[in-house]
């Protein structure tokens, strides 16, 4: 198994939609949950310059990928996932993205070869082992100075919001200790803001370096 905590029998990886029949109805869940506005922040967090290369690793059906292809233009924008049905979906949406097949603990890139990597709510979807292994891929594949821009669920839930961050906060989903991961896998000055959702509860945005 590729360390998803979560699996179908028929796949070592989780699929975006947790079920391969749910994935038609992945776009429209999102959407209603809030994702674009995750994503925007994201965008306007890693700021990529033209000539710049931007990683997503576990994009989906790629619509942060598509999203920063479109309001970055010049900046070349890959997004990645183990879900080929996703990434047929993703690769229908019509942008400058490009989209590879690749697992986010095992990126088939060289060393120091991207200027940003994002991700957006999936890092709380791998175990310990594979939370590490993806982080230190990420500082691998960064440019010395580039950045990893990483938004996922907290454990704040703050009185009637957060109706879906109490149901993974129940199945143990929530992404604690990213910090300190992010520490151990050599990226440095981790920038940490939470925003509190109706229905994800509280969203934390991170942002880290690899050293010069």
């Amino acid at each position: 198994m590729k360390g998803m905590t979560e699996h179908s029998h028929t796949h070592d990886y989780l699929p975006a939609a947790g079920r391969d029949a749910y994935l038609p109805f992945y776009d429209l869940l999102t959407k209603a949950l809030g994702a674009g506005k995750i994503h925007r922040k994201l965008i306007d967090q890693a700021r990529p310059q033209p000539g710049q290369r931007v990683l997503e690793i576990g994009c989906g059906t790629g619509n942060l990928t598509v999203r920063m292809a479109r309001a970055r233009p010049g900046v070349e924008v890959i997004g990645t996932d183990p879900d080929p049905l996703a990434l047929a979906r993703a690769e229908k949406k019509g942008s400058a993205a490009r989209f590879e097949r690749a697992y986010a603990q095992e990126l088939p890139y060289p060393d120091a070869s991207f200027d940003r990597v994002l991700s957006a709510l999936m890092l709380h979807h791998l175990d310990e082992d594979t939370k590490a292994a993806t982080l230190a891929e990420v500082a691998r594949v960064l440019r010395p100075g580039g950045t990893f821009h990483l938004a996922d669920f907290t454990g704040e839930i703050h009185g009637m919001h957060g109706l879906l961050a109490r149901r993974m906060q129940k199945q143990g989903h929530i992404a604690d200790g990213i910090p300190d991961l992010l520490s151990a896998a050599g990226l440095k000055d981790a920038e940490v803001s939470v925003e509190q959702t109706r229905i994800m509860g509280g969203v934390a945005y991170y942002r880290a370096t690899r050293p010069e």
